[in-house]
């Protein structure tokens, strides 16, 4: 499709009707003390690990876990296994976890759906062939040998900052999931495992006669000489001196308890099902204050229906709030505004639920490379204090600023103060914390995966840009440019940018188109013709537009076999906001989610839409459907009625 102007405007009482419709339902999904928060789905690794972890415990829940194997079964791949997101393809790790809970919750191996998925997993290399994380819980169940997993020696903990091996250069994520899992490898425990299951049948090559554990694919040479370290330290290991040891066991247990709460440790499950069972394996009693609160933030995570059950990986109330109350403030905002007092009262209640969860007095661990910055930002869920995220804080204080500028003004000048002081030395941001950029690090044995690092990324930058371009503070014009440098930089060869939060690149396009507008980036700056010229390229007939999860495994650009209408706003939106609300493409994508919305107000659409970690892990929010196409009907409402025709904020 071409930029030029439409030959047709699109009802305009239809726009209407839509955001009114969507404004209703999405204010009947707002809790009662102001937040939002929806469901938050990845793959079958996480419902499939609770299993595992309750049998590991003996704390078996038959009800639970028979819901929880419907819902395994009703998302198994016609390949016989599970994917990693919706039509995904095979993936043998995720598949192995999800065979082996299912025979734990009492599944019969002979049973049709169990004998696809075993012949699946031996087709593809057998259990043997899964990954690290994967091979430590089949340890965890003497499936396999300790020595089947890299080698972590629990001193790690003890290494500087400054040290190439230290968990400080590691992510958030990783440092949490890897320090109370240093606990279980060290003590090589044993799950209680009541009914004795057990899944051999997985394995090509029986585990005692595995040679080569510890492999390739290797990404660089880095990979090879890693693994000969591997090799060089097990011997070692063992002859560490036991007041070393004693101590990295002591300084692992205080950095866990010292960062637990009601969230758990990093509010994120797998490092939240390790502390489980690293108190269980210290052998601190079920009632003690610690484990139960330990065991009840999992718990938090469980998604119960009344025919099936799932574990969330975390949960994302901060996000959701954000956003809705931005695509509400939207929808009340305008000429034609759905404005009343039961709105804004609402969105006060929103903005009050925020201001009540900045984090205001925890220097978390960003302030190892940071000593002097004082803290001001959000975390992602509802209690994660040491682990504040720029991307949650530029999102909220966008919406307090748009709200209430003075009223919120304390709030935001910290959020500012933050935001600045997280800025990476090439000029973006990363999620939570700076510079942590040391590459070689994904290349070690127990980085599989090739996500233990956070650096900086597009969509997370232009959002930190956004917010300060939004606020129009002249002192921060520098910080600004720096992340425009950065973001021009890393502009895709077709014209697009990377989404490394959301899928993909018409997220990440939409990311930057917003930032640049609110920057004053001319509209005809060739970057900004380039990224409009790809957006309209990959519009799908119907006036939608999709984009597969497999773009993140080399899967063409933009593209899925259907239209989406999450990402249908994300691409009207980014149009939008540099001058194309009057285009063929935008009208053409307003009539699509006009027509694609429901009676009650709302939008439908199965496919997985942002990721964890790309290759490995990926995400499903259930409130993005809802509350991104009412803020892009609202938007393009607004500016058909706006003298200027120009957007004024930053998201």
């Amino acid at each position: 499709m071409s930029a030029t102007l439409s030959r047709h405007k699109i009802d305009a009482t239809a726009v209407e009707q839509a955001v009114k419709a969507s404004h209703t339902a999405l204010g009947k999904r707002q809790k009662e003390d102001g937040h939002w928060v929806f469901e938050l789905e990845a793959d079958a690794t996480i419902p499939a690990e609770y299993v595992l972890l309750r049998h590991f415990l003996d704390r078996i829940d038959e009800p639970l876990e028979q819901k929880i194997g419907v819902y395994l079964r009703r998302i198994q791949g016609v390949h016989g296994g599970w994917s990693l997101y919706t039509d995904g393809k095979f993936d043998l790790s995720a598949s192995v976890k999800a065979y082996f809970a299912l025979k734990m919750i009492g599944d019969d191996i002979n049973a049709p759906h169990m004998r696809r998925a075993r012949a699946a997993i031996l087709q593809h290399g057998g259990a043997e062939r899964s990954n690290v994380f994967t091979r430590i819980q089949l340890a965890l169940y003497g499936e396999v040998p300790w020595h089947a997993v890299p080698v972590m020696p629990i001193e790690l903990m003890l290494l500087p900052r400054k040290a190439f091996f230290s968990v400080w250069n590691m992510s958030y994520w990783s440092r949490t999931v890897i320090a109370s899992l240093l606990i279980l490898v060290t003590r090589k425990p044993l799950a209680i495992n009541p009914r004795g299951v057990h899944v051999q049948e997985l394995f090509k090559t029986p585990p005692a006669q595995v040679k080569d554990w510890i492999r390739g694919p290797y990404r660089s040479i880095w990979g090879r000489l890693f693994t000969y370290l591997d090799k060089a330290l097990r011997p070692v290991v063992p002859h560490i001196p036991r007041s070393i040891h004693a101590k990295a066991i002591r300084t692992t247990i205080q950095f866990v308890e010292e960062r637990l709460s009601a969230g758990g440790l990093g509010a994120i499950y797998p490092s939240m099902a390790n502390v489980v069972m690293m108190y269980r394996v210290m052998g601190v009693p079920d009632d003690d204050p610690r484990a139960v609160e330990a065991w009840q933030a999992v718990q938090d995570l469980l998604v119960v229906k009344d025919d099936e059950a799932y574990c969330q990986p975390c949960v994302s109330p901060v996000w959701d709030t954000g956003l809705s109350g931005l695509a509400m403030m939207e929808a009340a905002t305008g000429p034609k505004a759905v404005q009343n007092a039961e709105t804004m009262a609402a969105l006060e209640k929103a903005a009050s639920w925020l201001r009540e969860r900045q984090i205001l007095d925890v220097k978390g661990d960003w302030a190892i490379n940071t000593p002097h910055l004082r803290p001001g930002g959000w975390a992602f869920q509802y209690k994660n204090d040491y682990y504040p995220d720029v991307d949650d804080t530029a999102v909220v204080g966008m919406l307090l600023h748009r709200m209430a500028p003075e009223k919120n003004a304390p709030a935001i000048e910290r959020a500012r103060e933050w935001i600045i002081g997280m800025q990476s030395s090439n000029g973006g941001w990363g999620a939570f914390d700076i510079d942590n950029d040391l590459e070689a690090l994904n290349h070690i044995p127990f980085s599989d995966h090739g996500a233990l690092l956070d650096p900086p990324t597009v969509d997370v930058s232009a959002r930190c840009i956004s917010f300060l371009a939004q606020l129009g503070h002249p002192e921060d014009k520098d910080v600004i440019r720096k992340g425009i440098d950065y973001i021009r930089k890393e502009q895709e060869a077709s014209g697009s940018w990377f989404g490394r939060w959301g899928t993909n690149y018409i997220y990440g396009t939409w990311s930057v188109l917003c930032a640049l507008n609110i920057a004053g980036v001319p509209h005809d700056d060739p970057m900004i013709q380039r990224a409009v010229a790809w957006l309209e390229s990959v519009q799908n007939d119907d006036g939608g537009w999709g984009e597969d999860c497999a773009s993140y495994e080399g899967a063409p650009q933009g593209v899925y076999k259907e239209s989406l209408p999450t990402q249908t706003a994300w691409a009207t939106l980014g149009l939008m906001a540099v001058g194309r609300q009057e285009s063929e493409a935008v009208q053409r994508g307003m009539a699509y989610l006009t027509q694609a919305q429901d009676e009650a107000g709302e939008w439908h659409e199965a496919p997985y839409n942002a990721v964890g970690f790309p290759k490995v892990f990926y995400l499903r929010y259930h409130g993005y459907k809802q509350f991104f196409p009412l803020m892009a009907l609202s938007r393009y409402r607004n500016l058909a009625s706006s003298n200027s025709g120009r957007v004024e904020y930053g998201f």
